[in-house]
C-alpha cells in the first residue's frame, strides 16, 4: 500500500480515540479549553517528532516562505472557526442536523478543492466520497430534511463546521507543498508551525476570557496529556497523508474513524449493532474498497 494510506490510517484511529478522551475532558473543562488541550498539550510531541525527523534524515528545516506563511496561518484561523461553529452548532435543539451537516466535511473538501485548488476527483473518487458519507449519517443515526438547512441555525453553524475544517485540510496540503522539500519532513514543520500558533491563541484567549480555565487544564493533566497524544498522533497521520495524495481522498478514506468508534463503542458497551448501523458499515467500507481499487 502506498505510504498515504498508512497514514490516513493512523490519524482515524487515533482521532477515534481521542475524541473518546476529549469527551470525558468536556466534562470539566468548558469547549474553548477543550479545544486548547489538543494543541498546547501535544506541542512538546510536536516539535520532538519534528527533531527526530531532521535527525533521522539528516535534513535542514526549510526556510517559511510567504507561501507558506499565507497558507499556515489561514489554516491555523480556520480550524479553530470550524470547531467554534461545530460547538455552537451543538447549542441549538436540532443537534441531529447539524452534526449530519458537520459530517460532509469529506465531501466539501472534494468541492472546494476541485473549485478553488484545481483537485478534480475521478468519477470513482465522487463515488467513494459520495456513498461514504451517508454511511456516516446512517451510522450516526442522523435525520434530517433539507428545509432544516435554512430554517436552523445549527444547520448553518453545522454546514459551516465542515467548510471550516474542509479548507483547513486543503490549506495543510497547500502549506506542506509550497515548503518544497520532502514531504514527511514538510508535514512535520507545518504540523509544528500550526500546533505553536494555535496553543498561543488558545492560551491567550483564555487569560483574557477565563483563567481558570488554565488552572484546570493543569489539574485533569493526565487526561489531557492523553488527549494531547492522541491529538498529535492523529494531526502527523492527516498532516503528512494529506502531502502525499490528494486531500479528498484522504478524507475520504479517513471516514473509517467512524467505522472505528462504532466497534469500539459496542466492543466497550455491548450494545448490539442494529441493521441500519450494518448498512451504514458497509457503506463506509464500500466506499474505500472503491478508493483504493478505482479511484
Amino acid at each position: 500500500m502506498e505510504i498515504w494510506i498508512y497514514f490516513t490510517l493512523l490519524a482515524a484511529f487515533m482521532q477515534a480515540v481521542r475524541t473518546a478522551g476529549q469527551k470525558e475532558l468536556s466534562g470539566h473543562l468548558n469547549a474553548m479549553a477543550t479545544t486548547g488541550v489538543r494543541y498546547l498539550y501535544a506541542l512538546p510531541f510536536a516539535w520532538f517528532y519534528l527533531w527526530a525527523i531532521i535527525e533521522f534524515k539528516q535534513v535542514q528545516v526549510p526556510v517559511l516562505n510567504n507561501s507558506f506563511l499565507q497558507f499556515a496561518l489561514i489554516a491555523c484561523v480556520m480550524q479553530i472557526i470550524g470547531t467554534v461553529c461545530l460547538v455552537a452548532a451543538f447549542k441549538y435543539r436540532n443537534f441531529a442536523v447539524a452534526t449530519s451537516l458537520a459530517k460532509t466535511e469529506a465531501i466539501q473538501v472534494a468541492v472546494v478543492g476541485a473549485l478553488l485548488f484545481t483537485t478534480p476527483l475521478s468519477l470513482w473518487g465522487w463515488s467513494s466520497v459520495i456513498v461514504g458519507v451517508v454511511g456516516i449519517i446512517i451510522v450516526s443515526k442522523v435525520k434530517f430534511s433539507f428545509a432544516d438547512v435554512f430554517k436552523n441555525p445549527g444547520a448553518g453553524f453545522g454546514l459551516a463546521a465542515g467548510l471550516g475544517l474542509a479548507i483547513t485540510t486543503l490549506l495543510i496540503r497547500e502549506s506542506s507543498l509550497a515548503l518544497n522539500t520532502d514531504l514527511v519532513l514538510s508535514a512535520a514543520v507545518t504540523l509544528v508551525f500550526m500546533i505553536t500558533v494555535q496553543s498561543l491563541m488558545s492560551v491567550a484567549y483564555l487569560f483574557f476570557q477565563d483563567k481558570n480555565q488554565l488552572g484546570l487544564m493543569l489539574k485533569h493533566w493526565r487526561l489531557c496529556l492523553f488527549v494531547g497524544i492522541t491529538s498529535v498522533l492523529g494531526s502527523i497521520g492527516w498532516f503528512t497523508a494529506a502531502s502525499f495524495q490528494n486531500a479528498a481522498y484522504v478524507k475520504a478514506l479517513g471516514q473509517v474513524e467512524f467505522f472505528i468508534t462504532l466497534i469500539l463503542t459496542h466492543r466497550l458497551f455491548k450494545e448490539s449493532i442494529s441493521k441500519a448501523e450494518y448498512l451504514g458499515m458497509f457503506l463506509i467500507v464500500a466506499s474505500v474498497v472503491i478508493l483504493l481499487l478505482w479511484a
